[in-house]
């Protein structure tokens, strides 16, 4: 409805439609033979136009596409200034950078210092081929948003009620604006949720803003253009507030109701207008607001939200609403000094869901099902008299009797809160004056049954309910298709249970938790990197994590974190998370500043394990959690995770052009890895400990093995993978590093073996037993510990890209600027398709068998290349092209599509 902080969906693939359509125009005309290298998909911050961002030195990305013969990019230039025009003819008042010779296709702003409250429009050319031809991009632009705390003339206020009132807030202002305006923009920042109105209309598609920080020490704050929504004469803003994170109502295990920052929510906005004679008038939060108690009388992001249609004051962010009644706010402390925009995409409901089925009970329950597991809420139209009590209460499976069973998910909610607090329920009093459409506001859930009861016999169809796919609303940059129908449904359960735990911070479950567990984190980092366009938030959470870190270096578990976690679950298996994201990050977009901003926490996080365990060797950590029988030496596990960590410091020294500190890391990651290897590693059998499948791939996976003896080690894991009936017997360490070990070191086929079983204990054995998400437990029928949307098992979903399509990135020339491509044309699969829009544009790796001959395409973008590694033996005969060639370790290939055929 309204722009915020990022284009909407249909805004960016029109823009970026625009862009092929003028590329392709120009190649008719210019004539085919014509190579035209067409910087397209332009983004600042990682964002399409963004709204709002902070940044002094924003950082400018593009792609090119290249219509005809295939030549790289040499240099570029960028141009930025506050006329579009200008920009436009080459003239940037703000920065015309020097012509850069680069193949790389991101740039960081070093002009003028920027402005707050101004847009910005901006352009790169291109240069490329031995005529050194130029080509322009369409103009782009971003918007600064305060840039500085002390540009906020707003007030932080809140209603003065105490942490445990109950019903959610209204505030409402009404201004005259008797001059015309030539723009508004809203900026909002909360501690709690809130939704924005103004003129009765709600501002923007965004669902739970902000996104959870560490609220004494960060807040964010949204900006909204909202020009369309402002009108000459008497208008009104209205905001709405919830709990969220900020003032925890239920009581679980992590403490979060005891939390240091936990109050009553407040928020804090600035309304400025740019009127049509040049001058600004800001309307801002302070005494003048207005504040009311609203119809959700109770709000829980852990458990659900209870509305009382009978309470509803119709009219409450309108201008002509009688609010004499009201009272007035109270002024509040701001929560924290560091105030930043949050730059990301926002969560939304992404994707509406019509129920499959209902099944009528009685006249006063009736169950629905979706058909599949997600994250989010279910908005249930509703007729009935008034006072009518109708409780919808979600779960992930059924009981015997027809109705959903809780008992996986609700074991950690305390049970003297339950009377008033039920799980995953929300509760809804009817006004007996016609049908309604609810659904929370300040909640989600994690889901695929929904059952309603009712005080009173009410009259429901499958119609009355649907569900809300909620999560932040990211790009989808990959894909996965193959002949096999089990695959595809793994791939695509990995996939929903990701993005079932995308919230503005990577979480382990939607419904029992809810929390940033950083070891199923980084273990899914890369299902994220491949198949999402998630930078943004990963950098959002990262500055989570240099929030949380205590001086000595430690990190929680879970994060952000109310104070749980510094004592219990951390260690380098889990909290490796500072390092691993980063780099991945790195490795993924080819920039460098997440792997900076962290540099010193990772520094910080290694010194404190070395300072601990000076021999190499830590037993710090929970180990290979949720095993399914043989159990590994946490030692051996963190310690690999503790010389990972090591190992990315090193080299981000490195790339950071920091060599003392290079030399010094990289020393202290080869005395950890022969201290493992000393004491775990059989040199004669290539057996580390006792053998067990997560002890021999944990090594080999991160690096750990000496190159002499990988092909050793990883037979005797083929062996015991093969003993074992190709069945797992690992834990999520275990998970994470099992097929990439077998497919990485020769063994290709045995972890296929291991991916495609549908016997207990495996990824299939869930997908025929119903499930349309990954589970926390093999055992699908453990008595707890069963959440049945987790991501924590996730790394078969990246493993498909890497270990059958091959596609990896190039730590030598990241953000597949040089594409890594070593596939494995597995038995058992008759084709296999995988592609990946990185920074360049799209790559793909696709195979198929004609007989006993195997056709493998590779598709490069512009201005990359490709290093091809095939499964081949001499007697192969190669044609690249369809051209003879001779067997090669490797073959170099550049932009555009190739063909191998291999017999």
């Amino acid at each position: 409805m309204f722009d915020c902080v990022f284009d909407k969906k249909k805004m960016v693939r029109k823009s970026m439609l625009l862009n092929l359509t003028v590329a392709l125009i120009a190649s008719f005309f210019c004539g085919h033979a014509i190579a035209i290298e067409t910087p397209v998909n332009l983004k600042c911050e990682h964002l399409v136009n963004p709204l709002g961002i902070d940044a002094p030195q924003p950082r400018f990305t593009w792609q090119i596409i290249d219509v005809g013969a295939r030549s790289k990019q040499t240099a570029y230039q960028v141009i930025v200034g506050t006329d579009s025009l200008a920009v436009n003819r080459g003239q940037g008042k703000s920065w015309t950078s020097p012509k850069t010779n680069s193949v790389q296709q991101l740039a960081i702003y070093k002009g003028q210092p920027l402005n707050a409250f101004t847009k910005y429009f901006w352009k790169v050319i291109t240069f490329s081929g031995p005529a050194n031809s130029s080509r322009s991009s369409a103009i782009a632009s971003f918007e600064t948003g305060m840039m500085q705390v002390s540009n906020w003339k707003g007030s932080w206020i809140s209603d003065g009620q105490s942490i445990d009132t109950k019903p959610a807030a209204y505030f409402r202002k009404s201004f005259n604006l008797p001059k015309k305006i030539v723009s508004a923009r809203a900026y909002i920042a909360a501690a709690g949720l809130y939704e924005l109105y103004i003129n009765g209309e709600k501002i923007g598609q965004h669902r739970l803003d902000p996104m959870y920080t560490r609220f004494d020490r960060r807040n964010l704050y949204i900006s909204y253009d909202v020009t369309t929504a402002v009108q000459n004469g008497k208008n009104a803003i209205g905001v709405w507030m919830g709990n969220g994170w900020y003032n925890f109502q239920s009581i679980g295990v992590w403490d979060f109701e005891r939390a240091p920052w936990r109050n009553r929510p407040a928020f804090c906005l600035d309304l400025r207008l740019t009127l049509e004679d040049g001058t600004v008038q800001t309307i801002s939060s302070n005494d003048s607001w207005k504040t009311s108690l609203s119809p959700v009388i109770f709000n829980s992001i852990y458990t659900g939200e209870h509305y009382n249609a009978n309470l509803e004051q119709r009219g409450w962010n309108t201008p002509n609403f009688e609010d004499s009644s009201w009272k007035r706010i109270q002024y509040r402390q701001a929560p924290s000094q560091n105030i930043v925009s949050q730059v990301l995409q926002p969560i939304t409901n992404v994707e509406k869901i019509a129920s499959v089925s209902m099944k009528k009970m009685n006249d006063t329950t009736y169950v629905f099902d979706l058909g599949r597991n997600i994250s989010g809420v279910s908005e249930i139209r509703l007729n009935g008299d008034s006072g009518t009590v109708v409780n919808v209460i979600h779960g992930e499976r059924l009981q015997k009797n027809g109705l959903p069973d809780l008992s996986n998910v609700d074991y950690f909610l305390s049970e003297p809160t339950r009377s008033y607090d039920p799980f995953a329920t929300d509760i809804y009093t009817l006004s007996g004056k016609g049908e309604q459409s609810l659904m929370p506001r300040f909640n989600y859930k994690g889901f695929q049954y929904v059952a309603v009861t009712s005080s009173k016999p009410i009259a429901l169809t499958k119609e009355s309910l649907v569900g809300y796919f909620m999560h932040n609303d990211v790009e989808a940059v990959g894909n996965i298709k193959t002949s096999s129908d089990l695959v595809n449904k793994i791939y695509a359960a990995t996939n929903s249970s990701f993005l079932s735990n995308l919230f503005g911070y990577p979480t382990d479950c939607p419904q029992r938790e809810k929390n940033g567990w950083t070891g199923d984190a980084h273990i899914a980092s890369e299902v994220g990197l491949y198949n999402f366009d998630c930078i943004t938030i990963y950098e959002k959470w990262m500055a989570d994590h240099r929030d949380e870190q205590q001086p000595n270096g430690v990190l929680p578990s879970i994060i952000p974190t109310g104070g749980w976690g510094y004592e219990w679950g951390n260690g380098p298996d889990w909290t490796s998370t500072i390092a691993i994201i980063p780099w991945n990050v790195y490795l993924f977009y080819g920039d460098t500043k997440l792997l900076s901003d962290c540099y010193s926490n990772i520094k910080r996080y290694v010194e404190h394990i070395d300072a601990l365990y000076p021999n190499g060797l830590t037993s710090w950590g929970l180990g290979d959690w949720a095993p399914v029988k043989s159990r590994s030496p946490v030692e051996l596990t963190s310690s690999v995770y503790y010389y990972v960590d090591a190992n990315i410091l090193a080299k981000a020294a490195k790339i950071l052009g920091k060599k003392e500190d290079h030399i010094k890391y990289a020393a202290l990651a080869e005395k950890i890895k022969n201290a493992i290897n000393n004491k775990y590693l059989n040199a004669a059998t290539g057996i580390y400990a006792e053998g067990h499948q997560s002890e021999q791939s944990v090594p080999l996976c991160w690096g750990v093995v000496p190159d002499s003896l990988k092909n050793k080690v990883a037979a005797h894991l083929a062996d015991s993978v093969k003993a074992n009936n190709y069945q797992l017997d690992v834990g999520i360490l275990g998970a994470k590093a099992i097929l990439n070990a077998l497919s990485e070191n020769g063994q290709a086929q045995t972890a296929y073996k291991l991916a495609s079983q549908v016997n207990y204990p495996s990824w299939g054995f869930w997908i025929v037993n119903g499930a349309t998400t990954l589970y926390e437990n093999w055992n699908i029928n453990a008595p707890r510990d069963l959440s049945m949307n987790h991501i924590m098992f996730g790394e078969v979903g990246a493993w498909l890209y890497k270990g059958i399509g091959g596609i990896k990135p190039d730590e030598a020339k990241p953000g597949f600027n040089n594409v890594l491509l070593a596939p494995n044309f597995v038995q058992g699969l008759d084709y296999f398709e995988s592609s990946h829009k990185g920074p360049y544009g799209n790559i793909v790796s696709s195979w198929k068998r004609k007989g006993n001959t195997v056709i493998y395409s590779v598709t490069i973008p512009p201005n990359s290349s490709a290093s091809v590694k095939l499964p081949i033996t001499k007697s192969n005969k190669i044609l690249l092209n369809k051209k003879q060639q001779g067997v090669k370790d490797v073959y170099q290939l550049q932009a555009g599509e190739h063909e191998f055929q291999i017999d």
